[in-house]
């Protein structure tokens, strides 16, 4: 995938663009974005569905692209016929009546959902959740420690985030194994079976708009201590104006979809890439043993740049005839935003291809920019700084159990993420 032209020379027209959504590709997307952000900045491309779209590689168009108003996040923009809108969302969800939530809409209607949400999920609220998070942590570690060995994707990456979450929202422990199994099969993206996400899609919502309908019924005249999320979430309201039902609902979910599995990455990325940079992991081990934060704090932020939970933001289509990066992008087009490429900009990042935990200017985009900004970026970093530290402090020697070039990543389009992450350990005494 390295060009063969003299640097002071424009590639050549007839260079081959490298091949996109390969198995291979998949394991090692860098060396592809890194063609694209040179010689095709914003590349047209056919997806594995079918649908076409641009690709927006290079740091400051991305950044640019995530905050223009005339890329709506509604798909009813999209020039395809309706039957391929399906395509471009999380299937499921038009049919489950789940899509007025804040991956979909534009202002006013955005601006509107965003500040009653924002008004239930607040940084004071997550904050006061640390203990939970540190203690489903510890549980989660406590289970596999004394065994040696772990998949630290299904005994520690997936469950944490997702019961984390289900208490936040306020699902009752007794109903979070159902939860479990949902989100298990939502994020298989095709390795179960078929229409298996669009049925899990619609028992969750099922489950949470009945949920919602109790949690309304019961809710006190004021807001109690340690109150749940959804209920802060049916509280919410602004100027008399109250979410509806549907629309908590879609909240809820789309909290959950968008919060765990993004964390779920996070976190296996994460402990990846540190198991694989020895140098880095054993600064960041040597920091949390002398009892400091700081290390973890930005390495966390790096993590997230140099190997992110999520490669593409979700879809975008133009409004109007508009120019990104010198392509001209016709109303209707669908453009995708790849965070991963932007990330590695050697514009904007010195040495974009190597991990430093102690990075400083980082304004990496895994959480996005602009007013689609993740709105569950600080209850994610909680998430991770809490798994990685406690996993490298209780469990010291750490280490990979397969041949990184045996691990399989998951097929999906939107996020990026390993699906099994084999390891060993000595376990302690």
């Amino acid at each position: 995938m390295t060009d063969q032209h003299h640097p002071d020379q424009p590639a050549p027209a007839e260079q081959p663009a490298p091949a996109l959504f390969t198995w291979e590709f998949a394991a090692d997307p860098y060396p592809a974005y890194a063609w694209l952000r040179e010689h095709a900045p914003v590349h047209r491309t056919r997806l594995p569905s079918g649908v076409e779209a641009w690709l927006v590689t290079r740091y400051a168009d991305a950044r640019q692209a995530l905050a223009d108003q005339r890329l709506s996040k509604n798909p009813a923009h999209h020039d395809e016929p309706a039957h391929a809108k399906g395509k471009t969302g999380i299937p499921g969800e038009r049919k489950a009546e789940l899509m007025t939530h804040l991956l979909n809409i534009d202002p006013p209607d955005h601006t509107r959902l965003r500040r009653l949400v924002s008004k239930a999920f607040t940084p004071r609220r997550v904050a006061e959740f640390a203990p939970r998070v540190q203690e489903l942590t510890d549980q989660l570690i406590g289970r596999f420690e004394k065994t040696g060995s772990a998949d630290l994707i299904h005994e520690f990456a997936f469950p944490l985030p997702i019961y984390a979450i289900c208490d936040l929202l306020g699902v009752p422990r007794e109903d979070q194994d159902d939860f479990r199994d949902w989100a298990g099969m939502m994020i298989r993206h095709g390795g179960g079976p078929r229409g298996g996400v669009a049925r899990s899609v619609k028992k969750m919502r099922g489950y949470l708009a009945e949920l919602i309908h109790k949690k309304r019924e019961a809710l006190s005249a004021t807001p109690e201590p340690g109150e749940d999320l959804i209920s802060g979430l049916i509280r919410a309201s602004d100027h008399g104006e109250h979410l509806t039902e549907n629309e908590a609902a879609a909240m809820a979910f789309i909290l959950l979809f968008a919060g765990f599995e993004t964390t779920v990455n996070l976190i296996g990325n994460g402990t990846y890439a540190l198991l694989t940079h020895p140098g880095q992991r054993a600064r960041l081990q040597d920091s949390l043993a002398r009892g400091e934060r700081d290390l973890l704090e930005t390495g966390v932020e790096e993590l997230l740049r140099y190997d992110g939970p999520v490669e593409l933001a979700t879809w975008r289509f133009a409004t109007e005839p508009l120019t990104i990066g010198g392509q001209d992008i016709a109303p209707g087009d669908p453009v995708l935003v790849v965070l991963a490429a932007a990330d590695r900009d050697p514009e904007r990042f010195a040495d974009p291809d190597v991990l430093d935990l102690g990075r400083r200017d980082n304004q990496h985009l895994g959480y996005g920019h602009g007013i689609h900004y993740c709105l569950g970026a600080p209850l994610a970093r909680l998430e991770g700084q809490a798994a990685l530290a406690t996993l490298f402090t209780r469990l010291p020697d750490l280490r990979l159990a397969a041949d990184p070039a045996d691990l399989r990543w998951r097929g999906g389009l939107i996020m990026r993420g390993l699906r099994t992450l084999p390891v060993e350990f000595t376990p302690p005494a």
